[in-house]
């Protein structure tokens, strides 16, 4: 199948100022932020953790009279933190503000072809959403029965490939051979793996960027860097690839981050030993988290991310939402595809969030 996103949405009088492209978009749904008392929120895959104290001097620091002059274009002092942590140089280093700008330029900047571009049908919902903004023909392949990224299915003529490895709302990984076997068989279009939630759990292929021209990986600070309101991201590849994306930035906005989110992440990455106490902690309250659920008669998918995927058999996963909702916890449900529909994706909270969501859920199932 290939797809086109494509409402042929009429609003009111108004929208007849409107592009062409316009009327043609179904726009990306971001995660609810809701203003409920006593709120345990686990729906958008937030820190449950504050930034690090290096962070917040960093940004107290940048208050002052320099704010009246544009930050650094070229980010460098973040792209060399960016390049120290990874092994690589500052010209393998792209940075946005938040990884969906950055991904937005790779769409339009390295996956904008002839040929269609290769995600998986069940995946990040903004990957068709950029493909209808750039006119992107796309070719969504289906995750196998256990809901798993199957590369053999991605050894096909292509435009690009792209995947979330942990996938999302799965968060189910890949493993880093299988991405080689991938790279080695798909050498002449770009490959790019979005890591957002590879710190809990996964393994990184930014290693493989040395090996492989063709690879691109995506970065975000705003899941285990705790920086979600700073809107940092980042993407590592061969220095061709970055270049490509640094022409399409430069031709849309050469300030993307300012002086807070420079510096801020900066020294998010620097606190390195923040970084690591913060994603065992998330890692150890998912894994009773999930012996809890299971417990309770939850089907819960293996997760190399700070979220799970999990359902109650014969039970409506959009009901089980709501009633949660009703005592003030929030998780994320998808009706569509139908496929998901059981499935409810929750965020790991803290222990003492985590301890009332099974509270909640065990009068509830």
């Amino acid at each position: 199948m290939r797809g086109r996103r494509s409402t042929g949405y009429r609003g009111s009088p108004m929208s007849a100022y409107w592009s062409k492209v316009v009327h043609s978009l179904t726009p990306y749904v971001p995660g609810e932020q809701p203003k409920l008392a006593n709120l345990i929120k686990l729906n958008t895959n937030e820190s449950p953790y504050g930034p690090s104290r290096m962070v917040l001097d960093a940004l107290r620091a940048e208050v002052g009279d320099t704010l009246r002059l544009y930050p650094d274009p070229g980010s460098d002092k973040l792209r060399a933190a960016i390049a120290k942590r990874h092994g690589l140089t500052p010209d393998q280093v792209f940075v946005g503000n938040g990884s969906d700008e950055v991904l937005a330029h790779v769409f339009l900047g390295l996956l904008k072809h002839d040929s269609p571009l290769l995600f998986p049908d069940i995946t990040y919902s903004f990957y068709p959403v950029y493909c209808g903004l750039y006119g992107i023909d796309f070719v969504p392949v289906p995750l196998n029965a256990a809901f798993e990224i199957d590369v053999t299915d991605y050894l096909r003529p292509n435009g690009g490939i792209i995947f979330p490895n942990p996938n999302a709302p799965t968060g189910q990984q890949v493993l880093l051979s299988e991405i080689e076997r991938l790279l080695k068989a798909n050498k002449d279009t770009v490959v790019v793996i979005d890591e957002a939630y590879v710190d809990f759990g996964g393994v990184s292929c930014v290693p493989l960027i040395k090996q492989y021209p063709q690879l691109l990986v995506t970065h975000t600070l705003s899941k285990s860097r705790a920086l979600a309101g700073l809107r940092v991201g980042y993407a590592t590849g061969n220095a061709e690839l970055i270049e490509g994306l640094n022409r399409v930035k430069d031709s849309f906005n050469s300030y993307p981050l300012d002086h807070f989110a420079q510096a801020g992440a900066a020294a998010a990455m620097e606190d390195n030993a923040y970084f690591d106490a913060m994603c065992q902690k998330v890692i150890a309250s998912k894994t009773k988290l999930v012996a809890d659920l299971q417990a309770l008669g939850f089907e819960v998918l293996p997760s190399a991310a700070n979220f799970i995927f999990a359902r109650f058999p014969g039970r409506d996963g959009a009901d089980i939402a709501a009633r949660l909702r009703e005592r003030s916890i929030i998780v994320r449900h998808f009706r569509n595809p139908p496929r998901i529909s059981p499935f409810m994706r929750i965020t790991i909270g803290t222990d003492e969030q985590c301890a009332g969501l099974v509270e909640a859920l065990r009068e509830i199932v």
